[in-house]
């Protein structure tokens, strides 16, 4: 068992029962957590979350060998108590009914109607806890004609229109393609956490809690953003327009000899600086192109005559010189680049945090700088059921006994002190 520490953050003293598993719900606990929460995170005996076998890799011992810590569970799970309970049974509702009375906040995402049978919907729990700020992650929400249905952030960011809007278009050879990590439900788990925290004030306001449905569609949906409002007033269906964007040109990656980089001028007087450094200061006076507008409707004339010029040097003299002129401009970094990356680790977006079987885990760091309630990081994502046996010692009085009885009968899992090797 990994010791808990107590947090001095914005949100100490409150209590997060955790019944999320993947990553929109485990985005926002972990949030949660960072910010000072206490979260508790129910897991079922023996497999606990789904994406502990989501790999590899997975993190390795201290003698090299794979453990059962994934990569994927590691990168959202961080300063929480994992508890396994089996909630298929009567004694392990109980439980959960008994952390619910005691708890501020509580987030699931279970299948719709999913935990009504079990006794472990809003209004159950409401009835035992009036203050309890209950949010409800699902596919497609509590109401309407999908609700029934399962969602994963594949599917939403093709169902939600993302999917639309990324990749090269037809003419290119490019189709359609979702975006690199599962941002739908990072993103959704993002708003949750929102949600959540505009709850705590009004309970603050009012002394009640409330219930919170958020939905990965409603959520994928919200941050087309101007993509979307752009169709809702013209009425076009916009196309995919690969690494450009739809209402500023020249804003893309550029061949250098040596590879690509990132020229993203936002206006015309960054534009005519870049002519100026490209030597082409008649691109910036010719009417086809001296405005955005311009631009924007004469791209496929534009965009090749800067390719061609940016091919003659390589990626790092642009960036240099465009630098030193004030144009925006950048590498296209990959992974090991953005963890080495002088900013990145200024700051401190990659942490260290001791871990039972591997010594330390590298993470990445949480993106919230504030100056009176910094955000801390107390805890490395658990072992399952590591803190099965403390929390409930310590938040429902259990005896060693008690605890030791529903070990035996399988309803909790007191964990491992060396996890068996992922699969």
């Amino acid at each position: 068992m990994q010791q808990t520490v107590p947090s001095k953050g914005a949100l100490s003293g409150l209590l997060v029962l955790d019944l999320s598993r993947i990553l929109a719900g485990p985005t926002c606990t972990q949030i949660l957590g960072d910010l000072g929460a206490e979260v508790i995170k129910i897991e079922r005996p023996v497999r606990g979350d789904d994406t502990r076998g989501w790999g590899p890799p997975f993190l390795k011992n201290a003698d090299g060998e794979e453990t059962s810590e994934s990569a994927y569970y590691l990168s959202s799970n961080r300063n929480k108590d994992s508890v396994a309970i089996d909630l298929a049974s009567e004694e392990g509702q109980d439980l959960i009914r008994k952390l619910a009375e005691k708890a501020d906040i509580l987030v699931e995402n279970f299948k719709v109607g999913d935990l009504k049978r079990r006794g472990l919907d809003y209004e159950t729990l409401k009835a035992i806890n009036p203050k309890l700020i209950y949010c409800s992650i699902s596919g497609f929400g509590q109401t309407g004609p999908y609700s029934h249905r399962a969602g994963y952030d594949f599917l939403i960011q093709g169902m939600g229109g993302i999917m639309s809007l990324t990749g090269f278009d037809d003419e290119d050879g490019g189709t359609q393609t979702k975006c690199g990590v599962g941002i739908a439900d990072v993103m959704c788990g993002m708003y949750a956490t929102v949600s959540i925290l505009a709850a705590v004030h009004h309970r603050h306001r009012t002394g009640e809690g409330q219930y919170i449905d958020i939905s990965l569609l409603d959520a994928q949906v919200s941050w087309l953003i101007n993509q979307g409002v752009a169709h809702l007033v013209s009425g076009e269906v916009p196309g995919r327009l690969g690494n450009g964007h739809p209402t500023i040109v020249p804003y893309e990656t550029f061949p250098g000899a040596d590879g690509p980089f990132i020229l993203a001028v936002g206006n015309d007087s960054q534009f005519q600086k870049f002519c100026d450094v490209a030597g082409a200061p008649e691109l910036a006076t010719d009417p086809l192109f001296a405005k955005n507008a311009d631009r924007v409707r004469n791209r496929k004339t534009l965009v090749p005559k800067i390719r061609r010029l940016t091919i003659e040097r390589d990626a790092a003299d642009w960036i240099r010189d465009l630098e030193a002129a004030g144009v925006p401009c950048g590498p296209v970094n990959d992974l090991g680049q953005v963890f080495t990356d002088h900013q990145v680790l200024a700051r401190e977006m990659k942490i260290t945090l001791p871990h039972p079987v591997s010594g330390a885990v590298d993470l990445i760091g949480s993106p919230i700088k504030m100056g009176k309630t910094p955000v801390d990081y107390r805890k490395a994502p658990p072992m399952l059921g590591a803190d099965t046996q403390d929390v409930l010692q310590r938040h429902l009085e259990l005896s060693d006994s008690e605890i030791a009885k529903l070990a035996e009968r399988g309803i909790l899992d007191l964990g491992k002190d060396t996890p068996a090797k992922g699969n």
